[in-house]
């Protein structure tokens, strides 16, 4: 056995559900970031103007890359929310994925320094400039999807993505020949047209920047589209073909309790400051905070769609 062979069967006994390798270089995707950023499909989203060149070539993140493994968790929930209350996007049910994430990558990260103490690297997960569903498509994990997910062959898209990316020489993996073929269904089913067209995502219209990054008032045009997403949207997801396999995962740190699972609309709008950190102490939700998930609530309650 290979030690990168070795990198991959321990990184499923750390818990992850997917991991894979490719070489570091430059991912010849400026052009077409920097259309996106001229389109101002950032929105406001302005720490994605900075870093550029670090986000485009991961040898300007980390100082002697050669190398990046990319894994993949499972977060499709065991129990979801009931019907007819306000929904939170599934990756937010649980623990905070960064803290989950972090924990796994550092044990992956020691069990490589263990075998090679001059091993010397970085881990991410959603954490820095890293273009991690375009290094898992490089890594073989899966292919990037037009609704710009991951998606993984015969496991589907929940998934959280990390990344160690280090200075040693490994074994490289190869993309999937995998694809959507003709299916359009994601672009058909926003309901904010978000998906402008095939693997471009205007985050001006789309719900979950909407609901967790927009910091300011919803637009109308999207408050009357909400479909009942309180905290970022799956739809996207929930239509995908891929996702008829999807299985729940096995990390029990994702398990909603009892508490988040009882929200309905009008807890989320007479919630107090000491409710909401008690619900999401460790939660992914904490990033709205209190007031964004209320402006949310109430315009879930202006709208006909319950």
């Amino acid at each position: 056995m290979t030690f990168s062979e070795e990198i991959k069967q321990h990184a499923l006994l750390l818990g992850f559900d997917a991991c894979g390798i490719c070489r570091a270089h430059d991912s010849g995707e400026e052009e077409r970031y920097m259309q996106w950023l001229s389109d101002n499909c950032q929105a406001g989203m302005s720490y994605m103007e900075r870093n550029i060149e670090k986000r485009l070539d991961p040898r300007e993140l980390v100082e002697g890359a050669k190398s990046i493994i990319s894994v993949a968790l499972n977060y499709y929930p065991h129990q979801k929310q009931p019907g007819g209350v306000p929904r939170f996007a599934y990756y937010a049910y649980g623990k905070d994925y960064h803290e989950v994430m972090w924990s796994k990558l550092k044990q992956l990260f020691s069990f490589i320094q263990e075998r090679y103490p001059e091993a010397a690297g970085r881990c991410f997960s959603d954490t820095a400039p890293v273009l991690e569903r375009f290094w898992a498509a490089q890594a073989g994990l899966g292919f990037v999807g037009k609704n710009t997910l991951l998606i993984i062959p015969g496991k589907g898209s929940y998934f959280f993505l990390g990344e160690i990316i280090l200075n040693l020489e490994l074994d490289y993996d190869s993309p999937v020949s995998e694809n959507c073929g003709e299916c359009t269904r994601c672009l058909r089913s926003c309901p904010t047209g978000a998906i402008e067209r095939p693997y471009r995502v205007n985050a001006n219209k789309c719900i979950s920047y909407q609901t967790i990054e927009n910091k300011g008032k919803i637009s109308p045009d999207i408050a009357d589209n909400l479909r009942n997403n309180v905290y970022g949207c799956d739809i996207c997801q929930l239509v995908c073909p891929w996702n008829r396999v999807s299985q729940p995962h096995n990390t029990p740190e994702f398990m909603p309790s009892e508490e988040f699972l009882s929200l309905d609309l009008k807890k989320l709008l007479e919630m107090d400051e000491e409710t909401y950190r008690e619900v999401f102490r460790h939660s992914a939700v904490k990033r709205a905070k209190l007031s964004g998930l209320k402006r949310n609530a109430v315009a879930i309650s202006k709208t006909r769609y319950k």
